[in-house]
């Protein structure tokens, strides 16, 4: 895999597979007919010129006569003939450009498609340490403009790179039998000053495109950024602010797309004077001959064709080099992104899960974020199978990462977390998330319907299995009253729903899965007393004889817990049932307290303003 260097070298290896993919006869043969037309479609294009040239001379008064001319000089010496030919030609190259185009289609967009496809496999592989420290708005630039650089380099290499080699060694090759070759060497200084300028200023272009691009994906980070934040910016009246900072960002994109059009425009004139300069020198060489009788009219008019007609791959050359090194700078972040190590890997030998009882063993772990802050200190406990323990503490003590580590976002960093005697390190993730269901605090639904939203807890599921798992969550009375019922859009993130009905939808899609252990990640947390209840109810029905984790917030949730335990800075501070930790008089009940106590003053707030309505 290139690195972010971004050489071309490294960069066309890397597609090397794609276009002639091991596995797919079918677009080698495409690869193999695109090349035959276009080398049929370069020589046609070579030849053209020719035909202009015996055309012009077949209508030149000046032109030879001879007293007994040869089958071939009789033909070339009829100007409706050479002209029919010329127009031939020019017909049958276009077509045979278009034939290479069309077969050379399919190739290249399976190889956008692998390497796009490949490129989001790796992202969903990496860790969600990843993940919280990128922006979507960015990453989603990223990934677009990877796609847009692979698709040019494809494209202009194949369609447009190897058929200018081709065309330009053609055209010096007749130009080398048709003049001197003084002729050829006035052309090739042309066309190597052409190319030397265009390398140099293109390098120069690519810090003002790599400007460009920072400013891009920071336009549209802070514009995703704040529309995933509608209602908080409504919340504050921010609306000035966000646009501000907004405009703020596109002004930075502004300036730097002015200074890449412009450079643009300097690099255009510096080619059009260089190229005109040498077709100038070509031209005055070909008209002194000319004059002098050494060539004909014919000459002149072919030299002058041929040149107009390397003027369009030679400029074809600029774009080439200026797409491509545009390509590479929107492919490095890309290849930064295939180059991301993944941080949880399945073992080489790593076996599929096996689930017998469903016990769950945390042994001494050890784990930390980062390497100066420890989060967990050598926490043990046991889920017995079947049986519910609880995770209670303050913000910060560590609740969440014991969920996290078990569905393995993270490996531990000392210890081990077993499942029926089976190190999870040792497992296939694919096999361990299958085991595991998870019900958490902030539900994400996809933009789609509920009944997706709901059979996303299993591929492939029924109708009538996502009916049932919704009467199981109590959820099916409310899809009722919709009037596309299991059809009707939740909307981005699920917004169109509320809190306690996209829970009972994350409690249905858990359903679905049927995992032998469940995750209850703070999952009532976010909602009101009333509603925290009647969700409660469901989970106690989901959590029945399945073995159960409960991270909570409220106290009240997990009362009747097989275990308590309490953590605080990174250990287990106290561990028991409700009752008995209630008798130790310690953090567990301070606690408990405190949130009876707020408990208590919403309830007076609540019917204070019942009354004063």
């Amino acid at each position: 895999m290139p690195k972010s260097k971004g050489k071309a070298s490294e960069t066309i290896a890397f597609l090397k597979p794609y276009l002639w993919p091991s596995d797919r006869a079918d677009l080698k043969i495409q690869v193999v007919w695109a090349l035959l037309a276009m080398l049929v479609g370069k020589i046609l294009t070579a030849f053209t010129p020719l035909t202009f040239k015996w055309a012009t001379n077949a209508l030149t008064v000046h032109a030879p006569q001879l007293a007994h001319p040869d089958w071939w000089t009789m033909i070339i010496g009829m100007p409706l003939v050479m002209v029919a030919a010329y127009g031939l030609v020019r017909i049958l190259f276009n077509i045979f450009n278009n034939i290479r185009d069309a077969m050379f289609a399919a190739v290249g967009q399976h190889a956008v498609r692998g390497l796009a496809n490949r490129s989001f496999v790796h992202l969903h592989n990496l860790s969600l340490r990843f993940h919280l420290q990128r922006r979507t708005g960015g990453l989603s630039r990223v990934i677009e403009r990877g796609k847009a650089g692979i698709e040019t380099i494809i494209r202009l290499t194949m369609m447009v790179g190897i058929p200018t080699i081709v065309e330009f060694v053609l055209t010096a090759a007749i130009i080398a039998l048709q003049f001197d070759l003084i002729y050829v060497g006035v052309v090739a200084v042309t066309v190597v000053v052409y190319v030397w300028f265009s390398i140099i200023a293109s390098n120069w272009r690519i810090s003002i495109r790599k400007d460009m691009n920072e400013a891009d994906s920071d336009s549209m980070s802070k514009a995703v950024d704040s529309l995933l934040n509608f209602e908080t910016v409504k919340y504050f009246g921010n609306e000035d602010h966000e646009s501000q900072r907004y405009d703020r960002a596109t002004a930075m994109y502004e300036k730097a797309a002015i200074k890449t059009y412009t450079s643009l425009a300097w690099l255009n004139i510096g080619q059009t004077v260089i190229f005109g300069i040498g077709m100038l020198v070509v031209m005055v060489m070909s008209v002194l001959e000319v004059m002098n009788g050494t060539k004909t009219l014919g000459h002149l008019v072919m030299v002058n064709a041929y040149m107009m007609q390397l003027s369009i791959p030679l400029n074809f050359i600029g774009t080439l080099y200026r797409e491509i090194s545009t390509g590479l700078i929107d492919m490095e972040a890309m290849f930064k992104l295939l180059d991301e190590p993944q941080e949880v890997t399945d073992a080489t030998d790593a076996t599929d899960l096996v689930i017998s009882d469903g016990h769950v063993s945390f042994k001494d772990v050890i784990f930390s974020y980062d390497p100066d802050r420890a989060i967990l200190k050598g926490v043990s406990f046991d889920i017995p199978a079947g049986k519910t323990v609880a995770v209670v503490g303050p913000s910060g003590a560590g609740k969440s990462t014991l969920s996290r580590l078990l569905f393995r976002f993270y490996d531990v960093k000392g210890g081990s977390i077993e499942i029926d005697g089976q190190d999870i390190r040792q497992v296939s993730q694919a096999s361990l998330r299958k085991a595991i269901g998870m019900v958490p605090q902030d539900t994400v639904l996809f933009n789609d319907t509920i009944a997706y939203n709901i059979g996303y807890g299993k591929y492939g599921a029924s109708r009538a299995e996502i009916e049932h798992a919704a009467e199981q969550a109590q959820v099916a009375g409310f899809i009722a009253t919709l009037p596309k019922g299991y059809d009707t859009e939740v909307g981005e993130r699920g917004l169109k729903l509320s809190g306690g009905e996209k829970q009972r939808v994350a409690i249905a899609r858990t359903l679905l899965k049927a995992p032998p252990i469940l995750i209850l990640d703070e999952a009532t947390s976010a909602l009101d007393t009333h509603t925290e209840r009647e969700i409660q109810a469901s989970l106690d029905d989901v959590s029945k004889n399945r073995t159960t984790l409960v991270i909570a917030h409220r106290l009240s949730t997990v009362v009747g817990a097989d275990e308590i335990l309490v953590l605080k800075d990174g250990v287990i501070a106290e561990r028991g049932k409700h009752a008995d930790l209630m008798r130790l008089n310690g953090l567990y009940h301070s606690m408990w307290e405190r949130q009876r106590a707020a408990d208590a003053a919403r309830e007076t707030l609540a019917k204070v303003a019942a009354e004063v309505e």
